[in-house]
């Protein structure tokens, strides 16, 4: 048997204006707000989620969804009830791996 596959939760990418940015994805795109505040928002669209970020706030990245985060060093709680750990792949690029809120 093998081992189930990760999921990924969310892509994070980095824009310059919150409010333009959902506009702009809502207008073009059949997603929902699933969040929004000051320095990011995450739309839910049907397979996956897409996180919009300020730079400076929160690195571009991509979320895979686990219950051992620990494993990954120590989880920082977030205002919405997940922690995570954010690690980078040999290339550099950031990988949050993401407890999702019990």
């Amino acid at each position: 048997m093998t081992k189930p596959l990760d999921h990924i939760h969310h892509i994070a990418i980095q824009i310059q204006d919150i409010e333009q940015s959902i506009a702009w994805y809502t207008a073009h795109f059949n997603c929902e707000i699933a969040y929004q505040d000051a320095s990011w928002a995450l739309l839910k669209f049907d397979n996956i989620s897409l996180a919009l970020v300020l730079p400076n706030q929160h690195p571009p990245h991509f979320a895979v969804t686990r219950d051992d985060v620990t494993a990954f060093g120590t989880p920082v709680p977030h205002r919405d009830g997940t922690s995570s750990v954010y690690i980078q792949d040999p290339s550099g690029n950031n990988v949050e791996m993401l407890k999702l809120a019990e």
